[in-house]
């Protein structure tokens, strides 16, 4: 394969973010360059370990509620462009203690975006479902719409798709140095080869700190584990019990049916080990907590899926502080744009984010609200 050295555009971390902006750049006709340090999809993220849960009725305002919305409608459109299966309308029931958390503000703009969803009392809950065990006061907001993606093969499928509209994919290529002058980047990889481009985007998940000191943002990677329990099929099978979230005391968890018989698959998401990149990431089992939590919370909430442990999977997040996503024009480089943060609710948005970073770069404009994602919001953390 033959790599030129001069773009319209290069994207650094060409995961479900990178991958996404890559398609709907080379769509547009810019010269896309996608560089990555593995070869996407892959398993040194945080796309792997199928499936990610889509939902609209969400917390945090009508910016997000948007957001995914439109994301909705990319992923359809990319199914329909590449043939492949990504979305399963399943349903998501999101149950809380209402002691604890409330759906009240996000119903409102639900409404006001015309979105369908159920609320239920706990006794509706259990009838419809009857593995799920919860106390009277807990209730639900349902959303029949809701799903879940296959999130590797959406990587894959964004990937195919940016190949057949031209952009160039160079994969085992870490990017050891940025350079900008008044109207170019330079990108020096690890193996010597300087790209030019216009504009750059940064999206490197869980590797940002590796951008240091070119970028500094304030994300933390973390270590999360999911896990896949024998659970019975008549009561936690895919063609009838919904992908879910589950908020309490005991944490805030989110799990998926069983999948062709995979088991019922279940992670948390408010708690995980700090990892920095380049350290070896613990596997699943290194700690009793990888298993534990999970079963625990299925012990209390879904006992008759509390099985053996079929499968455990180790992944990353990428949080913010707020743990709202970092959508922003480098502060030093106006040719440069960072996206990173996704705090592990982003994947469902990735079709969006993509379109977005397409936008932003074409134009310097969005139609999607964007503010919230502003790197201002965290003072002078942002060097270069």
């Amino acid at each position: 394969m033959v790599i030129s050295h001069s773009y319209d555009v290069i994207i650094v971390g060409a995961g479900s973010m990178g991958m996404s902006a890559g398609y709907y750049l080379s769509r547009s006709g810019l010269k896309t360059l996608l560089i990555d340090a593995f070869d996407p999809p892959h398993t040194e993220g945080s796309h792997h370990g199928e499936p990610r849960l889509i939902r609209h009725v969400y917390s945090g305002g009508p910016d997000y509620i948007a957001m995914a919305l439109l994301a909705q409608e990319l992923w359809e459109e990319l199914e329909d462009t590449t043939g492949a299966k990504l979305l399963v309308p399943s349903g998501v029931l999101n149950i809380v203690d209402p002691d604890i958390h409330s759906f009240h503000n996000r119903l409102t703009h639900a409404e006001d975006a015309g979105i369908r969803y159920e609320t239920l009392r706990a006794t509706e809950i259990m009838k419809r479902w009857p593995g799920i065990e919860i106390p009277e006061h807990y209730e639900a907001m349902y959303e029949p719409d809701a799903g879940y993606l296959f999130s590797e093969r959406c990587v894959l499928a964004f990937r195919q798709a940016a190949e057949a509209s031209g952009a160039t994919l160079l994969t085992h290529t870490r990017v050891e140095h940025i350079e900008c002058s008044a109207d170019s980047v330079g990108v020096i990889t690890s193996a010597g080869e300087t790209y030019y481009a216009n504009q750059v985007i940064l999206s490197a998940g869980a590797w940002f700190q590796t951008l240091k000191p070119f970028v500094n943002l304030p994300i933390r990677a973390v270590r999360k584990t999911v896990g896949w329990f024998d659970a019975p099929e008549a009561l936690f099978a895919e063609d009838h019990f919904p992908g879910f979230t589950l908020a309490g005391k005991e944490g805030g968890y989110y799990g998926f049916p069983s999948i062709g018989g995979s088991g019922l698959k279940i992670g948390r998401h408010d708690t995980g080990r700090e990892w920095t990149p380049g350290d070896t990431l613990a596997s699943f089992g290194s700690d009793e907590t990888d298993e534990g939590d999970l079963r625990r919370l299925l012990e209390l909430r879904m006992p008759l899926a509390a099985g053996k442990l079929k499968r455990g999977a180790v992944c990353k997040y990428e949080f913010t502080p707020d743990e709202d996503f970092i959508i922003d024009r480098h502060p030093a480089h106006n040719h440069v744009w960072l996206a990173g943060g996704f705090s592990g609710h982003g994947f469902k948005f990735a079709s969006a984010v993509g379109k977005i970073l397409s936008d932003l770069v074409q134009t310097g404009h969005t139609d999607q609200d964007i503010g919230r994602f502003a790197l201002s919001r965290f003072g002078s953390h942002i060097s270069g």
